[in-house]
């Protein structure tokens, strides 16, 4: 994710670098400082008698060997479970939720104000008055903030301001806690299906983590025909009303309104001697005012607008009760040199690599995910697609295709991953048939994985797959320290079969306090809305993973390395390797 070139690896890419920065140091204190503390404050550390066998004969030692022993004996059935366990937990994958990023656990209540293109700023004010005195009512808003005409300003990172616009306007509620939260919004959304503020459309909705989406299900209409796109949208709007989990569908063009044209005669525009142009700027003056000059306050340009005054400007139906002005300075009705004639037109026509687009999108049931409801959309919109006429289609947009994008770029990045994957694990081991091996234990995480998050009904999600990514590091460390182990205890003079056992028991206690000090710390962020599908992932997938790796491990070692079994005697350790015991004791 530090890596990725995506919004998602600019949100989310910090984790790489504190984790990484994090990891290094603690790899030069638990080699420079660690071992300085066990010197000068533990105490001197006697020989054990009996050297291996005393150290690692205990009740419950032997135990975990009788356990290792039968796991290497049967090494083919002990790989065949665990690959079988490996396909479920993919086959599970499909059962668990797909998100993004999850909503965010802010307590701001967002509404969003949407009156028809076209409304002026009055009207929309009037309509945010009315909801801000039914807000103000309620006990769990605490601060009411409305911005109109425009959105409000970026105080949250995965948030983009609404551009300028008389139509609309959003109202920011600050509420105690989430719970509140959770009960104004549910509230205002019951008030405005009652009737409250019938004129405009009005969406209740909360702040989402993750890179900025204005909808969470959005599919985007294309064609080179403007009139013919929005046919096909609005049949696709109505398929998409039709799904049981989407709420509040709309598109962004809206609907048509009546738009008020005036066409001038240019006989009669050549007969007084007036231009076009000219016309226009006099219209623009009476109607919406000439910027005639700027006026500098502190920092900024005020531009001082011209304009006719009083109501009747705004009134249609007095245009053609206006006068122009002709070059010598006589008027002019303007119903002399034109007409005027109203058109229903779209007020907003937007494109996308200049082509015609309209964007269906629409809210969820808060139950879901939008992966899964886009899904459910794009299903029913197919008989719609496969009847669509050539130079049209019909593509996903809002959270799933942020979603695509931050796969594609991990994607990419990935290649260079595993080549450093393997050039570091090829000069710790310095074997090719060593590194295949440590680089199949890394998907053994799975196996815990999914069936945790299926327990606790978490989604998996971009964070969860980073998790993913660093259990399979955790997995694969574990795999090179018993190989490590193996290799020494076959140079301390143990047979290829003892090693492999002895190995696993010798480890067995320094990787379980590590991956349950590891579960123990991530226990605290399974209530963290952001960071709680990593914590479960991390959880179980170093908990399953672990029990794995000290009993798939060594049958696979056995199975990949052709190793059989020998007496059961375990031969004692040479006494040419003095280091290797006071290893032993030491642990």
């Amino acid at each position: 994710a530090g890596f990725a070139r995506s919004t998602a690896g600019e949100y989310a890419g910090n984790i790489f670098w504190v984790v990484g920065f994090a990891l290094i140091v603690s790899w030069i204190v638990a080699v420079v400082f660690t071992p300085y503390l066990g010197v000068t404050m533990l105490p001197a550390i006697k020989l054990v008698e009996g050297g291996h066998h005393a150290i690692y004969d205990t009740p419950n030692y032997r135990r975990l060997r009788r356990l290792i022993t039968v796991a290497v004996r049967h090494k083919f059935v002990t790989c065949g479970i665990v690959g079988i366990a490996l396909a479920l937990s993919g086959i599970g994958m499909g059962a668990l939720k797909q998100q993004f990023f999850p909503t965010s656990d802010r307590p701001e209540v967002l509404v969003e104000v949407r009156l028809p293109e076209g409304t002026s700023i009055e009207t929309t004010t009037a309509t945010v008055k009315k909801l801000e005195r039914w807000l103000h009512d309620q006990p769990e808003a605490k601060i009411v903030t409305s911005y109109i005409g425009q959105g409000a300003p970026r105080f949250f990172f995965a948030m983009a301001p609404e551009l300028p616009d008389p139509a609309f306007a959003k109202i920011v509620v600050l509420t105690p806690d989430a719970e509140a939260r959770e009960a104004l919004k549910h509230r205002l959304r019951e008030a405005v299906a009652k009737g409250l503020a019938t004129e405009a459309s009005v969406r209740v909705t909360q702040l989402v983590f993750g890179p900025y989406s204005p909808f969470p299900v959005e599919f985007r209409v294309l064609g080179p025909d403007p009139a013919q796109v929005s046919a096909i949208s609005e049949k696709a709007l109505d398929i998409m009303r039709r799904v049981p989990d989407v709420r509040q569908a709309n598109r962004d063009w809206g609907s048509r309104t009546p738009v008020l044209r005036f066409i001038p005669d240019q006989d009669r525009l050549n007969l007084i001697g007036l231009s076009p142009a000219e016309v226009s700027q006099q219209l623009q003056f009476l109607l919406t005012g000439v910027t005639v000059t700027n006026v500098r306050e502190d920092i900024r340009n005020v531009a001082v607008v011209a304009r006719s005054a009083g109501d009747e400007r705004l009134d249609p139906a007095r245009l053609a009760d206006f006068s122009l002005m002709s070059r010598e300075g006589r008027q002019i009705p303007l119903s002399q040199i034109g007409h005027s004639e109203v058109r229903l037109e779209y007020p907003v026509m937007k494109r996308r690599d200049r082509t015609p687009v309209i964007t269906i999108r629409s809210d969820i049931n808060e139950a879901t995910q939008p992966p899964e409801v886009s899904k459910q959309i794009m299903k029913a919109l197919q008989p719609l697609i496969a009847s669509l006429p050539a130079g049209y289609h019909i593509e996903m947009g809002g959270s799933i295709e942020e979603a695509t994008k931050a796969n594609t770029a991990l994607g990419k990045v990935f290649p260079a991953m595993i080549a450093a994957m393997l050039i570091v694990i090829m000069l710790q081991v310095r074997s090719f048939s060593t590194m295949a091996m440590v680089m199949l234990t890394a998907p053994l995480g799975l196996v815990g994985v999914v069936p945790m998050l299926l327990a606790f009904n978490q989604p998996f999600g971009f964070n969860a797959i980073l998790g993913l990514i660093g259990l399979a590091g955790i997995l694969m460390r574990n795999t090179l320290i018993l190989t490590e182990q193996i290799r020494e205890n076959q140079a301390a003079g143990l047979d290829r079969y003892h090693a492999v056992i002895e190995a696993t028991v010798q480890r067995a206690r320094p990787v379980i306090l590590t991956a349950l000090a590891a579960v123990l710390a991530f226990i605290p962020l399974t209530h963290s809305v952001f960071w709680g599908s990593m914590a479960y992932t991390l959880i179980g997938g170093t908990a399953v993973g672990t029990v794995l790796i000290l009993l798939f491990l060594p049958a696979l070692y056995a199975a990949w390395f052709r190793i059989k079994p020998t007496a059961e005697v375990i031969p004692e350790v040479s006494t040419e390797e003095p280091e290797l015991r006071v290893a032993m004791a030491a642990e």
